[in-house]
């Protein structure tokens, strides 16, 4: 009886004592870090700017080798065709025609129109997740001390310009830090002692050593290669004389208005475009670099993307670079070349290396997505849709009904893409019954031949979808 008792007790202490191991396991299983977040957002960078989409005259061996390591979308699309509604879109979760931000408007003394406090932007998801979150670069969605502030918005760390007509010139005479404003006194006058880009990537550089042993959401609106077109000389010597005839920019280069919005002349756009983008590379290159020297390479998901075409202004010449590639439209254009951008996202041991998706996918489903990823709730107003399968090569990828744009200037436009059909109407503000044109997207990616007059029936339910999808605005009336 002894013997049995004994017997039973030491059956029942090992079982305790392997059900507590499992249950450390499981904590330990539980609590498994989660993994960082590297969001890269590239200023007008075209379709066809990257050698990995197609480009010629120059090449992208760092985010070419991201293409590589990773997955390349080849049907993504920013949330508009400018700046601040596009980004809008991103930290929104929606569409341009529920995003609360529409168009670029200023506001005094400078800054863009603020996103509201009740906004639950995508960096507070993930800042009341536990993420460290920082943003470096170009803000332009509300001024230091607004509502929009990005401190009021999620970000813990924010370095860069607030506003993005500042964001224009690349020798400014202050960047913030915070809420504070430092005076950049190497560039006081006419003097060009601090490149901005250059000072941006330092403080970048920085979070990610800061926060190694936290998991941390890194935000990176940079300003290139948005015009004005200027490199430190280093870079221009690279590409000097190899894209001939080089074009030539006279713009504001002293008075009133000197390094407060209008671009700098430019006598060599042609190198100083290829140079900014090779900034922008190495910059990619490094930043991955700094990740992969930590450590911290295997449980870092890296994005980068742009946040609307390539435009044409500061002496900038995207038919000469074949910006857009295939596509047809610029910069506030709501045509492809408008819309659709380079997206590439990598994740070693995740995301399968070397691999492409044409799965259909804009700027508001990134919120869903890094939702899903780190087990955040979503709110029911967004309008995105999670490709987190799509980026993990998994079952399930839920497809969107259709995308919607509008864009506020040039008397408003409007598209729509449902499956391979997309429709865009312009001139919506001169007339109710602005006709729609209609493209097959699956046989002409350049939308050259209208299909309007064959498909009535399917321009009428575009239509309807443009009606729906808009939805009014007191801040951004769409008339």
């Amino acid at each position: 009886m002894r013997q049995i008792f004994w017997s039973t007790l030491l059956l029942s202490l090992l079982f305790s004592a392997c059900q507590s191991a499992s249950s450390e396991n499981e904590t330990v299983e539980s609590e498994e870090r989660l993994p960082n977040i590297v969001y890269i957002l590239a200023d007008d960078l075209g379709y066809g700017d990257l050698s990995t989409y197609g480009q010629k005259r120059f090449s992208t061996p760092n985010i070419d080798q991201l293409a590589a390591d990773g997955l390349k979308f080849i049907q993504h699309y920013a949330g508009t065709t400018v700046c601040a509604p596009s980004r809008s879109a991103l930290m929104s979760g929606q569409h341009t025609g529920h995003t609360f931000i529409r168009g670029n408007r200023r506001v005094e003394p400078e800054g863009q129109y603020p996103i509201p406090d009740s906004l639950y932007t995508l960096a507070e998801m993930l800042k009341q997740k536990g993420y460290a979150t920082g943003a470096f670069g170009k803000w332009g969605l509300g001024p230091v001390g607004s509502t929009g502030d990005p401190n009021q918005q999620g970000f813990d760390t924010f370095y860069g310009y607030n506003s993005q007509t500042l964001a224009h010139n690349y020798y400014p005479y202050f960047l913030w830090d915070n809420e504070e404003k430092v005076m950049l006194e190497a560039n006081e006058g006419t003097n060009t002692g601090a490149y901005a880009p250059a000072l941006i990537q330092e403080a970048t550089l920085e979070f990610i050593e800061t926060h190694r042993d936290e998991p941390f959401f890194l935000y990176v609106p940079s300003v290139i290669p948005h015009a004005e077109l200027v490199a430190p000389e280093e870079y221009m010597a690279e590409f000097r004389g190899k894209f001939l005839p080089e074009k030539n920019y006279e713009g504001t280069d002293d008075g009133d208005r000197y390094r407060k919005g209008p671009y700098g002349s430019q006598a060599e756009s042609h190198a100083a475009f290829a140079a900014m983008v090779k900034i922008l590379d190495d910059q990619v290159g490094e930043i991955r670099k700094k990740i992969q020297d930590l450590g911290l390479a295997e449980n870092t998901l890296i994005i980068f993307t742009s946040d609307n075409g390539p435009h044409l202004e500061g002496g900038a010449d995207p038919d000469f670079f074949d910006s857009n590639g295939p596509l047809q439209g610029y910069k506030r254009d709501l045509y492809e070349g408008g819309i659709r951008v380079p997206m590439i996202a990598t994740w070693p041991g995740r995301i399968a290396a070397g691999s492409e998706t044409d799965h259909i996918s804009a700027f508001w489903d990134v919120w869903p997505t890094l939702a899903e990823l780190t087990g955040s709730p979503t709110p029911d107003d967004l309008d995105g849709i999670s490709f987190l399968p799509t980026l993990l090569g998994q079952e399930g990828q839920q497809e969107h009904e259709y995308l919607y744009w509008e864009f506020h200037e040039r008397k408003g436009r409007q598209a729509v893409r449902q499956g391979d059909w997309k429709a865009v109407r312009y001139n919506v503000f001169a007339s109710e019954d602005a006709p729609i044109e209609l493209y097959n997207l699956k046989e002409d990616i350049g939308e050259t031949n209208n299909l309007a007059d064959e498909h009535p029936e399917l321009v009428a339910s575009m239509k309807a979808i443009m009606e729906a999808a808009h939805r009014p605005s007191e801040v951004f009336p769409f008339e």
